[in-house]
């Protein structure tokens, strides 16, 4: 079922998209991803939202905010709205699906990795759950031999063997074949396509795996935009912002996508580890990269030995002081406002601030059959900082997961990568305080699987007002 647009979505669609119904758009004087963020931020000012300029007052709300934008310009795009509904049509014909900036299922990493530029909507099709699930970035080069295809599709196979999801760009070369290798071993694909979505939506094949869950298209244009090299550049960004790691199999030197994207990572942007392939024939590209900072793979035999790559390499975004309230705050580590403002009644906010609790944790429980828990490492006083944090993760985790919950959705609620949340729910499965359902990416507390408490499905996302 098509998810209903919010009215912050539909605002922000009418200020920034092209609303491309079929046909070539219009010249249009759109927002740019920084002209969003100010006009919310001026409204969120005098308490508004962006929907609010959606009401009876909109026009007055545009002239109180025309200090930074032309008020007459902000009512010609917010009064598109018979071409909004045409799209919106359209869009859902192909099982297109919309999330904003102010919409809470709006991926974490990309309002925290790209503050004032993320994309104010991407377009999507397929399971919402994989837009904050993480995993590694393989990107590469269109035109390359059958050796580099056959690599790219063992990393891929690999990478759905160790339970990660795959991000890359949908491309020929390195793109397709890295998520068929992953795809062909039954893991997911998380595809962000720089132009075609509604084609490759009406693809048969893309189809059944959609359905299935396996993989998820998204892309930061609109639906029917045509091929442009440009897209195809920006949109580098927000494949490296989606993963935890990212690895480049291929590049030519001083141009294309690949090269541009990989660059002002290891330059400017530095989202995530850049690794490069350290197999094979070497390319002026690849050692170029390399002397910009870039990391050797350390080419992984097995499913546990990527794992370890991605859990360590992974980006730590809770630091070691951030204890309490920040461990759910829509902050970014500098501190700086983040591109949450959009939207700040749909932050996830704590009441009071989480006091460190170091005390030992119980080691047994009582049960109708009195069955003991196995002694936990909980006992043993914190001793280092990360061992601090880690005790209170401990408690919060062991606690929400009183009801059963999928990886993905821990990170979400304590605002961390999937590798960090990964790694910590394997320290508690190992201390005996939960356990992973078999054949299923669910974990419980141990208390609760004694009890024999049954796992009920929960909406996916339930802070979000605007979907209620």
């Amino acid at each position: 079922m098509i998810r209903a647009l919010s009215p912050n979505t539909q605002a922000i669609l009418l200020l920034t998209a092209p609303l491309i119904a079929g046909r070539a758009p219009v010249s249009q004087d759109l927002l740019s991803p920084s002209e969003l963020v100010s006009l919310a931020r001026k409204l969120n000012k005098i308490q508004h939202k962006l929907s609010d300029l959606l009401s009876p007052d909109g026009a007055e709300l545009m002239r109180a905010c025309q200090s930074g934008i032309d008020a007459a310009r902000l009512q010609r795009l917010m009064g598109r709205g018979f071409l909004l509904s045409q799209v919106i049509e359209r869009w859902q014909a192909r099982s297109i699906w919309v999330v904003s900036l102010a919409d809470s299922e709006y991926p974490r990493r990309l309002k925290e990795h790209l503050p004032n530029t993320a994309p104010p909507v991407l377009y999507c099709c397929g399971d919402i759950s994989l837009l904050a699930s993480g995993g590694l970035a393989v990107v590469g080069t269109r035109n390359v031999d059958d050796t580099l295809i056959a690599y790219a599709s063992a990393v891929g196979q690999l990478t759905a063997e160790a339970g990660f999801n795959l991000v890359s760009g949908g491309a020929k070369g390195i793109d397709k074949a890295v998520m068929h290798g992953a795809l062909e071993a039954g893991g997911t694909v998380t595809a962000v396509l720089a132009d075609g979505l509604e084609r490759s939506t009406m693809n048969r094949d893309h189809r059944n795996l959609i359905l299935d869950g396996r993989l998820l298209l998204i892309s930061p244009y609109d639906p029917s935009v045509g091929i442009n090299a440009v897209n195809t550049v920006q949109r580098n960004k927000v494949i490296y912002a989606l993963a935890d790691a990212s690895l480049i199999v291929n590049s030519d030197l001083n141009k294309g996508g690949t090269w541009a994207g990989a660059v002002e990572q290891l330059d400017s942007e530095k989202l995530a580890p850049v690794y490069v392939r350290s197999t094979g024939r070497p390319t002026p590209g690849l050692d170029a990269l390399l002397s910009k900072g870039a990391v050797p793979w350390p080419n992984p035999k097995d499913a546990n030995e990527l794992k370890a790559v991605l859990m360590t390499s992974g980006p730590t975004q809770v630091m070691s002081h951030q204890l309490g309230l920040t461990l759910f705050s829509g902050e970014g580590q500098s501190g700086k406002a983040s591109i949450s403002t959009l939207s700040p009644e749909i932050t996830p906010q704590l009441e009071e601030p989480v006091e460190p609790k170091l005390e030992p944790a119980p080691t047994t429980v009582d049960s109708p059959e009195s069955v003991a828990v196995p002694t936990t490492t909980a006992a043993v006083a914190p001793s280092t900082p990360a061992d601090a944090l880690f005790a209170v993760a401990r408690e919060l985790m062991v606690s929400m997961l009183k009801v059963p919950m999928k990886d993905i959705e821990i990170a979400m609620a304590l605002n961390i990568s999937n590798a960090q949340a990964r790694a910590w729910l394997q320290r508690l499965i190992e201390e005996g305080s939960i356990e992973k359902q078999r054949n299923r990416a669910i974990y419980v507390s141990r208390n609760d699987m004694l009890f024999g408490q049954l796992w009920q499905p929960i909406a996916q996302f339930p802070d979000c007002e605007d979907n209620k």
